[in-house]
């Protein structure tokens, strides 16, 4: 089974990004001081007051001639002057800011590009979970030099024709994880091994959605594997060290820590819970892995909060289980379409000032309608999470697929009922 292949959305004009995250093509280009508007109405739009811009930079600029540097140079910063207004992505991910006076989680889709052929993609056997490198040494007083050391061979480079970015060996049959944004359009990339080895890459797919693509090589060597959290998350304050290729400078290790989880970090039509890390990571480090002092996976490195499109210690990693579970998907051909509950509101919560998603609208023949939750409930946690506001719903929505089925905490004239939702497409 597989999705309708490279389907391509229609790519708004472009104008000078406001603020930058990271490019995965390597290539950076000059930004807008960043923009703020005093006006707080929103529609369901990200706050206009949004220091995030896209991750995305449309049409790349134009490439350096032939020669040295080998990787991607970094243009002067902007003549002074007038702010440019905001842009949206094109044909990029686009990553807005978190601060939604109103959502929805039921409205549109997204474009999805699916395997490239019928060809089957088979999996290896082995534990991708378990890895294939050497375990840590723990007790070492240079975690980064371990987790550099054990990570760093399934850490790879991805070439294409007008840039680059990173990605990570997660399956001993040569499927590597990266983002949407570093593959682009292409079907076929060039992947550098950490050892320098260059082979042709064959991209199965990508979620643009969640920014997030699965590319296949084949060797005659074994392919180093690296060892992923799942199941665990991100603890807040944990060592987090990012492995990748900033600006072509490949297996570049830095570290840091968590600085928060489930930030909500918006993908086309997928708010997506990231990891946030103060880990410098800078173009080029996107698909790269952000790895936990043992030197597992813990999240793909994907954006950067930046004034000036280079790291200013605000940067966002996609879950691990989010992202081997899109990647399945990916390989197996299954939907990727966005899991939806059918409630919005346009309050930022419930009159009383309690914690809360306050449920403002309810769609006929929806998931919530056919759980019996109605106009003026509250959801109050989302499978024994606690539930802060409506954006922390629809990020926790946003962790699921379509047909999952997940328990909430409903809270109705004062009382909290446990209710079961099926997860649908609308």
């Amino acid at each position: 089974m597989t999705q309708d292949p490279w389907t391509t959305p229609t790519t708004p004009a472009a104008s000078a990004d406001p603020a930058r995250s990271i490019l995965g093509d390597g290539w950076v280009s000059p930004s807008a001081p960043p923009w703020r508007s005093e006006d707080p109405t929103l529609t369901g739009r990200p706050a206009s007051g949004s220091p995030f811009g896209s991750a995305s930079p449309g049409a790349p600029p134009t490439p350096p001639p032939a020669g040295p540097p080998a990787y991607a140079p970094v243009p002067p910063p902007p003549a002074a002057g007038p702010p440019s207004p905001p842009r949206t992505a094109g044909g990029g991910w686009r990553v807005a800011c978190a601060l939604l006076a109103a959502t929805t989680v039921f409205a549109g889709g997204f474009a999805i590009r699916g395997v490239v052929d019928d060809e089957a993609v088979t999996t290896s056997t082995a534990s991708s979970n378990r890895g294939t490198t050497m375990p840590v040494d723990l007790s070492s007083d240079e975690p980064a030099a371990e987790v550099a050391r054990v990570l760093g061979p399934a850490v790879v480079q991805i070439e294409r024709g007008d840039g680059l970015g990173s990605g990570v060996i997660y399956d001993a049959s040569g499927l590597i994880l990266t983002n949407a944004h570093v593959v682009g359009d292409s079907r076929s990339v060039n992947v550098r091994l950490a050892d320098g080895t260059l082979l042709e890459g064959r991209v199965l797919g990508a979620d643009e959605g969640r920014d997030l693509a699965v590319i296949s090589v084949e060797s005659d060597a074994e392919l180093p594997v690296a060892e992923l959290a799942l199941g665990e998350g991100a603890t807040v304050g944990q060592v987090a060290v990012a492995v990748g290729s900033p600006f072509g400078l490949q297996q570049s290790v830095t570290m840091g820590i968590v600085s928060a989880t489930d930030r909500p970090v918006e993908g086309s039509e997928v708010l997506i819970g990231m990891i946030q890390t103060d880990a410098p990571i800078n173009p080029g480090n996107s698909g790269g892995a952000l790895s936990d002092r043992a030197g597992r996976v813990i999240g793909i490195n994907s954006s950067i909060y930046s004034q000036d499109g280079e790291n200013n210690g605000i940067g966002f990693a996609i879950p691990i289980d989010i992202a081997v579970e899109t990647a399945r998907r990916i390989v197996e051909g299954e939907s990727l379409d966005v899991a939806r509950i059918g409630v919005e509101s346009s309050t930022e919560g419930p009159a009383d000032g309690s914690a809360g998603a306050l449920v403002g609208n309810v769609r006929s023949g929806g998931a919530a309608d056919d759980a019996g939750i109605s106009e003026g409930d509250i959801i109050v946690g989302v499978e024994d999470k606690p539930v802060i506001s409506f954006q922390d719903l629809a990020v926790k929505i946003g962790a699921h697929f379509p047909g999952d089925t997940i328990s909430l905490e409903v809270k109705s004239d004062g009382k909290v009922r446990s209710v079961e939702v099926t997860l649908g497409t609308d």
